[in-house]
C-alpha cells in the first residue's frame, strides 16, 4: 500500500489567485495528507504477528510403527473410496497449514467438520512426539490418508507414501525414515491404489486427493519431499533403484549424492536426470506441482529386495536417511 502523489504545475498567468485563506487551506490539506501517509508507512513496515502456538487436546502413548502399519494393513483393492470434494480439500489444506504453523487448536477446528482430528502422539520406543491428522471414525475420511509431523522440531523434510500395500513395504520404509531421522513428516495415502473406481485412489496421478492437498501445503512452505514407490522385479531388472526429480530434468547436489551413496553400497541405480530410465515419474502430479513451485521433489522407485527386510533394504534406508538428514541440517 503506497499512495500515489500527483504533482501540479501552475503557469505564471494561470489566473489562480493565492490568498492567505487559500494558503491556510492548503496547509491544512498538507497536514491531513501527512497524517494519512504516516499510518500507511507504519502498516508497511510493521511485521505480521506470529501465529499463536497451541497444542492438540488429544494425547496418546503409542507404538508409532505399529499404529501406522495396522492402519495400512487393512487396505484392499476394490475397497470403496470417494475423494474429498473441493470444499473438503480446502478445509483440509487450511487445517494442515495451521498445524504446520504450530496452531493445533485452529487445525482441530478446521478439520472437525470433515471427520478429521489432531492427536499428539508419544512413541513408546523413542519418547519422540508426533502430531497426527487422522479420521475420527470409519467414514469416507478414513480412506483419505494420514499425516504425521515431528512435534519436537520444525518440519524440514517429508516422506510420501502414495501406494501403501500396493507398493509393498513402502509404508514401512516411510515410517522408518520418520522414526530414525529428526525434523520429518510422513504423508500417507489411505486407500489401496486400486480402490474405488477408475483409478480414483491412485493419488500419485490425481489432484483431487487429500494426499495431494497435504503435499501442496508442504511444498508451499519449501519443505523438500521424497516419494517412495516400488516396482516388480520383472518391470526393471537392470536396476535396484530408479531416482528422478519427477517432471524436472535436473537434480540438486544432495540427490546426486544419494545416487552415489546407493551405488557405493552395491545397488544398481538409474539416474533419471542424466539417463533414460523407465519409471521416472514424469507424470506424477506432486512432481509436476513441485516443478511449478520450484520445490525439491525426489521420486524413488525401489526393487523388491531394496524394500522391507534384508541387506539391500537396509542400504536403501541408510541412503535415504542421509538424504533427509542433509535436508534437516540445511
Amino acid at each position: 500500500m503506497s499512495p500515489t502523489h500527483g504533482h501540479m504545475r501552475y503557469p505564471r498567468n494561470s489566473g489562480v489567485l493565492i490568498t492567505r485563506p487559500s494558503r491556510f487551506l492548503r496547509m491544512l490539506a498538507l497536514i491531513g495528507l501527512i497524517g494519512l501517509i504516516l499510518p500507511l508507512a507504519a502498516c508497511q513496515s510493521a511485521p505480521e504477528p506470529e501465529p499463536e502456538r497451541t497444542e492438540p487436546k488429544d494425547r496418546e502413548l503409542v507404538d508409532l510403527s505399529g499404529r501406522v502399519l495396522s492402519y495400512t494393513a487393512k487396505l484392499r483393492p476394490g475397497d470403496p473410496y470417494t475423494p474429498p470434494d473441493d470444499e473438503q480439500r480446502d478445509r483440509l489444506a487450511r487445517g494442515v497449514g495451521r498445524l504446520l504453523d504450530g496452531d493445533a487448536r485452529e487445525a482441530e477446528r478446521l478439520l472437525a467438520p470433515i471427520g478429521l482430528g489432531v492427536t499428539r502422539l508419544t512413541d513408546t520406543s523413542s519418547g519422540r512426539r508426533y502430531d497426527e491428522i487422522a479420521a475420527d471414525g470409519d467414514g469416507e475420511s478414513a480412506r483419505w490418508g494420514r499425516l504425521y509431523l515431528n512435534a519436537d522440531s520444525r518440519v524440514r523434510w517429508n516422506a510420501q507414501v502414495p501406494h501403501p500395500v500396493s507398493d509393498r513395504h513402502t509404508e514401512e520404509l516411510g515410517v522408518r525414515l520418520l522414526e530414525d531421522n529428526p525434523g520429518g513428516a510422513l504423508v500417507l495415502a489411505g486407500a489401496h491404489r486400486r480402490a474405488g473406481r477408475e483409478d480414483s485412489a491412485d493419488v500419485a496421478h490425481r489432484e483431487d486427493s487429500a494426499f495431494h492437498a497435504t503435499v501442496l501445503e508442504l511444498q508451499k512452505r519449501g519443505v523438500p519431499g521424497v516419494q517412495l514407490h516400488g516396482f516388480a522385479e520383472s518391470t526393471e531388472d537392470s536396476y535396484d533403484a530408479v531416482l528422478s526429480t519427477g517432471a524436472a530434468q535436473s537434480a540438486p547436489g544432495e540427490v546426486a549424492a544419494l545416487a552415489d551413496r546407493l551405488e557405493t553400497d552395491g545397488l544398481r541405480v538409474c539416474r533419471g536426470w542424466s539417463a533414460r530410465c523407465r519409471l521416472e515419474g514424469r507424470t506424477n502430479v506432486q512432481g509436476k506441482a513441485a516443478q511449478r513451485r520450484h520445490a525439491t521433489f525426489v521420486h524413488v522407485e525401489l526393487a523388491p529386495d531394496a524394500r522391507g527386510d534384508g541387506p539391500e533394504a537396509d542400504e536403501a534406508a541408510r541412503g535415504l536417511s542421509g538424504l533427509v538428514t542433509t535436508w534437516a541440517e540445511g
